[in-house]
């Protein structure tokens, strides 16, 4: 396996694959990122770099990267509905689950987007809760926060952190 770490304005991404594709993505502290090193023949990483920098440029809106995307058939369908919503919106747990075909299996969905290994990259950070709050995101709210404020959609005064 190999690793590349980008610095973000919200901090350090790692991103982790083999030599064809990813399998890992997400924040990471310094000293984390101080360890190790790239593979200088992997496939996917000038891609991926290029496609993060764009992102947080606000030219790009959605990730076309080799991702392996490993989990079980739900967890699977989750993680691509998630891909499916667009830049600048958001969507609850419940809407997600009642796409996926079943209005009561919200708190499934959330449990699979807590399983999400492609932070970023499978925008699960757009998903908020009912009532409109944000709530948990692995790269932790405040990230959460700054992403969905740099893709329009909240403004200061319409988040609340809870």
């Amino acid at each position: 396996m190999y690793q590349h770490i980008i610095d973000t304005p919200i901090g350090w991404f790692r991103i982790v694959g083999n030599e064809t594709h990813i399998v890992n993505s997400g924040w990471i502290n310094e000293e984390d990122a101080l360890v190790g090193g790239p593979g200088a023949h992997i496939q996917w990483k000038a891609s991926a770099e290029a496609q993060v920098r764009e992102y947080f440029k606000g030219e790009r809106k959605s990730f076309s990267l080799p991702l392996f995307i490993e989990g079980t058939d739900f967890q699977s369908a989750v993680w691509k509905t998630l891909q499916e919503i667009p830049f600048g919106t958001t969507r609850s747990y419940g809407a997600l689950a009642i796409d996926l075909g079943d209005s009561k299996k919200a708190r499934a969905v959330g449990s699979a987007i807590g399983d999400n290994p492609f932070l970023l990259l499978v925008p699960c950070h757009r998903i908020i809760g009912s009532d409109g709050l944000l709530t948990g995101y692995a790269g932790g709210l405040q990230r959460k926060e700054w992403l969905l404020k740099h893709e329009g959609a909240f403004d200061s005064e319409q988040l609340a952190l809870f």
